[in-house]
């Protein structure tokens, strides 16, 4: 059993579109094991995509967040909260097949589901790490996330699982819960500046590695190692959507790639126990090429088709091209091109993934 985390320091690099294709492209190659996808950004895109999509999946938020007792991540942090340092061993209530209502999607898929209501929450997940009469109400806190897993794991029995935290872009607290549960990290970007940059916070903000002399480190890297509490290591990072249109455009972006590419192989020149090595059992690399070979994936722009998956719902191994699909009332056709230039890619990336 993996955890996975998906985040960069960053909106727009579609860190919700790569979870929900990652997470169902994993459970169609591996039909025997669970897929759980823990869904701790407020806007909840994973979760609308993975009911039904923009007009559907929206209904069906809509529907869930009605309840009473939601059964979405923040019913959960809800119950957190009465009893902040007591595990509450009630967490399988909160997790929703997702084929139950929407059948494109396999039927070993389970979500977690989304909810603004972690921005209002925030506070009280912040003011709960701070208690002065508890010495460890950081850390404790913190696992909060992994609770809520291991205790999903625990009622399924420990049968073989894997799980994918799609995470808020900025590095908020309940970010953080989703990385102190997570053991391994998916870094997406996209192919411009702003990206790299938000490569470097990443790197800073988990990792406290510094660019310059006298770069603070973040409150969290510094408590996490007080604490002992283990930081995920870096599995890949992946250049998401990224074009394949205009021939100098191509390039552009082939060059901003490679310079965040840089960004990260210079990190594991110096900090290679960040890194997690796969497949289990693969040697360590030794060059440049060899890092990039393990580490780097590109997953490339299905243009409509993407657009058409993720309003719809429909993950793109699923999609069926030649067809036209009424997207808010707009007639769209999924070329087959468009497929044929993502859906390998997702297909590899999955494989790599363990």
């Amino acid at each position: 059993m993996s955890i996975y985390a998906i985040w960069n320091n960053k909106g727009g690099v579609g860190k919700s579109y790569l979870t929900f294709q990652i997470a169902c492209e994993y459970a169609k190659q591996h039909p025997s094991k669970k897929v759980l996808v823990v869904d701790l950004c407020p806007q909840a895109n994973s979760s609308s995509m993975l009911l039904g999509g923009i007009e559907k999946g929206e209904q069906e938020l809509d529907k869930i967040h009605s309840q009473p007792n939601k059964n979405t991540i923040s019913g959960y942090i809800s119950e957190r909260l009465i009893s902040p340092y007591k595990q509450i061993n009630s967490a399988i209530k909160y997790i929703t097949q997702v084929n139950q209502i929407n059948h494109y999607v396999p039927d070993n898929v389970y979500l977690v589901v989304g909810d603004e209501e972690l921005e209002i929450q925030a506070s009280g997940i912040l003011h709960a790490t701070q208690a002065p009469n508890v010495s460890d109400a950081w850390r404790l806190v913190h696992l909060w996330v992994r609770d809520l897993i291991s205790d999903i794991q625990k009622a399924w029995n420990y049968e073989d699982n894997i799980v994918f935290i799609d995470c808020n872009p900025s590095f908020t607290i309940y970010t953080e819960l989703a990385l102190s549960a997570a053991d391994r990290l998916i870094i997406p970007f996209s192919a411009d500046g702003s990206s790299k940059r938000a490569v470097r916070s990443v790197l800073s903000l988990v990792y406290g590695v510094k660019r310059h002399a006298g770069d603070v480190s973040s409150y969290f890297y510094t408590e996490a190692l007080r604490s002992k509490l283990a930081l995920p290591q870096i599995y890949m990072y992946v250049g998401n959507r990224l074009t394949t249109m205009a021939k100098a455009s191509a390039t552009a972006f082939k060059t901003v790639v490679e310079e965040i590419g840089n960004e990260i192989y210079e990190v594991w020149t110096k900090n290679a126990n960040l890194f997690c090595i796969h497949p289990e059992g693969a040697g360590t690399p030794t060059s440049k090429s060899s890092f990039k070979k393990m580490f780097q994936y590109e997953v490339r722009d299905a243009n409509t088709a993407s657009v058409v998956s993720g309003a719809l719902g429909i993950p793109i191994g699923c999609l069926p091209s030649g067809k036209r699909k009424n997207v808010l009332g707009k007639e769209e056709m999924v070329n087959p091109s468009q497929l044929d230039a993502q859906l390998p890619n997702i297909q590899q990336l999955v494989r790599c993934i363990e």
